[in-house]
Parts: structure tokens; C-alpha cells; sequence
């Protein structure tokens, strides 16, 4: 079966960035599995890639920010006082935090922490970066009523209610 609009995608990859370091992987009996067809579950541009492809090809796609995590947005660097964090602060960790242009929940990082402030980051840690994405496609079928009308796949390694 080919890959086409509305079947249920399950593939194995690998992210590198542009020196060709490792990013991020699935594990062999845990593939990525998304809807196709315009259902927002993967990379526009890595969709288009795999489009009537069959089990066992492979595509290989190079996404400049724009297609992948945006760009770096200086913006979204911000300075907080240490005191509206909890105690067990440390660099790394993430908190959401409600957007006040928005109104949209975000995801910010810890960068740093020094003299009572704490610097967070709001961009993807891979905004700004060219992304290269590898995969081998493992299993193709047709989505069941159930995922169509839901827009995500149920089921092993999908969307559970």
C-alpha cells in the first residue's frame, strides 16, 4: 500500500543537525505513527517526502527552521526574578507559562541562573537550526473511520482516550 491521504503512517528516524550530530531517534519497537494527509502530525515538508511511498522506502529530507522548529526568536528570551520559581531551580528544567499576547500556554526552558534572576527561553531548542531527517517506512493502512473523525491515530504507538 502506498502512502496516501488518510492512511496511518508508522516510521523509524533519525534527526541530525547540520554537523550531522544525532538529534533524536525511535526505538526500534517504538516507530513515530501520524496521520497523512494534512493532519498537522509531522513536518509539512517531510509529509510531502513521503507521499506515495511504500513500506521499506526511505526518503532523506533537509528542512532549513522555517520548515522544521522556526526560527530563533529573541523575543521569547526572558529575565525572571528567582523568586516566583520553586526552590529546586535548575538549568534545563521547563515551565509553561501562559503568553500574554496570545493567550497560548508556552513551554520555556531554564538557560540560566545567577544573582536572583532567571533567564528562560520560550524557542524550540532546535529553532533556528537546519534539521536533516532520515526515515524507513515501516507500516502503511488505511485509517479507520474512528481516526479520521478524530484527526490522529488509536491504537499501539497512537492517540488513546
Amino acid at each position: 500500500m502506498e502512502i496516501a491521504k488518510n492512511s496511518v503512517v508508522a516510521l523509524q528516524y533519525e534527526m541530525f543537525d547540520a554537523e550531522g550530530t544525532s538529534l533524536d531517534k525511535t526505538q526500534p519497537d517504538e516507530p513515530m505513527v501520524y496521520l497523512h494527509g494534512g493532519y498537522d502530525g509531522i513536518f509539512p515538508v517531510v509529509e510531502e517526502a513521503l507521499h506515495g511511498k511504500k513500506v521499506g522506502e526511505k526518503i532523506d529530507v533537509t528542512m532549513e527552521p522555517d520548515d522544521a522548529f522556526g526560527e530563533y526568536d529573541a523575543e521569547l528570551v526572558r529575565i525572571e526574578s528567582q523568586d516566583v520559581f520553586p526552590a529546586e531551580l535548575e538549568v534545563g528544567m521547563m515551565f509553561e507559562a501562559d503568553d500574554p499576547e496570545s493567550g497560548d500556554v508556552m513551554l520555556f526552558t531554564v538557560t540560566e541562573i545567577a544573582d536572583g534572576k532567571v533567564v528562560v527561553d520560550g524557542n524550540h531548542p532546535l529553532a533556528g537550526k537546519r534539521i536533516r531527517f532520515v526515515a524507513t517506512i515501516a507500516e502503511v493502512r488505511a485509517a479507520s473511520k474512528e481516526e479520521l473523525d478524530h484527526g490522529h491515530v488509536h491504537g499501539p504507538h497512537g492517540h488513546h482516550h
